[in-house]
């Protein structure tokens, strides 16, 4: 993926969050890297990059901003990836193949070696399937410790590393800082009543605006699969079958975020789980970009000017990736 320097500078400078997770900014002064809308003091143009993906910016040796958490933005549109093969495999890496089978398993499920997957990966996305995969464990271990009360060492393989150590040195290349620490950095009025009932987990999915809630809430309540969904009381629940056992998932939408409330079986599904609702909810899509791209329709031009923001994929789309084992 090509990135345009002189306008990902222009986004930086606008703080504009509609591009956050659309790119990232690495600050060669500080050594860290950042959302696009980060609320920090705008770095001089001759002291940053910028990477198509938080894993690539890792890669390159920079920490995540603990001020922005550009790990936590919405995802890159995979429409924006020319290559299907690296859209295939992010999805796939989301779901957590890799921490399952390895790259191997990962390049066998896509049908190209593993030497071939790396190429088009480090070409598109600045990244190695094993960078990529990191990233994602190093995310889900802040949601864990940040969001839960699980021990350090359940949250270590619940996100998937193999090791404590393995752990221990991600937390502190990727955040500059250590397990526990980063759990007593959560500011006092967020954190999280302890959890009542083993795996339980509440996060909030953050989305893009403009973002059409009435045309989100709709979609949920009219497109339910009976046995499999329900809606009811403004909240929307489906059942997620998962590689370690079933999930429970409840979404409640609001002007900015999705809330996730999660019942699991097992931790290790927590990252899965949040990327199949992402896709069903198309949380990473740019609204912007499919309103502009539908208003240049005769037809569909003045049914998009009255419902703007409704890039919604819905769940009718998505039920074989949701419930596919």
């Amino acid at each position: 993926m090509e990135l345009d320097a002189e306008a990902c500078y222009r986004a930086v400078q606008s703080r504009d969050t509609r591009f956050d997770g659309q790119f990232f900014t690495a600050v060669h002064t500080t050594g860290i890297y950042c959302r696009p809308s980060c609320p920090a003091i705008t770095p001089k143009r001759q002291n940053v990059s910028f990477h198509p993906t938080a894993a690539s910016a890792q890669a390159a040796g920079y920490r995540a901003c603990r001020r922005c958490l550009p790990d936590a933005a919405p995802g890159s549109p995979l429409w924006n990836i020319k290559s299907d093969l690296a859209v295939r495999a992010m999805r796939l890496i989301g779901d957590g193949l890799v921490e399952r089978d390895g790259v191997d398993g990962l390049s066998r499920a896509l049908g190209y070696s593993s030497r071939q997957l790396n190429r088009v990966l480090l070409a598109e996305l600045g990244a190695s399937p094993l960078a990529l995969a990191r990233a994602n464990r190093a995310t889900t271990a802040r949601v864990l410790i940040q969001r839960t009360d699980l021990p350090m060492s359940d949250i270590a393989f619940a996100a998937g590393f193999s090791s404590i150590r393995q752990f221990n040195d991600t937390i502190a290349a990727v955040f500059a800082t250590t397990p526990s620490k980063l759990r007593t950095e959560l500011p006092r009025k967020e954190c999280p009543a302890p959890e009542p009932i083993p795996g339980a987990v509440s996060l909030k999915l953050p989305l893009r605006q403009p973002h059409n809630i009435a045309w989100s809430t709709w979609l949920l309540e009219h497109h339910c699969a009976r046995g499999v969904e329900d809606f009811s009381d403004g909240r929307y629940t489906r059942a997620l079958r998962m590689p370690h056992g079933p999930v429970i998932a409840t979404l409640t939408v609001s002007a900015d975020q999705v809330r996730a409330d999660l019942q699991l079986t097992d931790m290790r599904d927590l990252a899965p789980a949040v990327a199949r609702l992402r896709h069903l909810l198309d949380l990473d899509a740019d609204p912007s970009a499919v309103d502009e791209a539908l208003l240049s329709h005769r037809v569909l031009a003045p049914l998009v000017t009255e419902a703007r923001g409704s890039g919604f994929q819905g769940p009718s789309t998505v039920q074989s990736y949701c419930c596919a084992p």
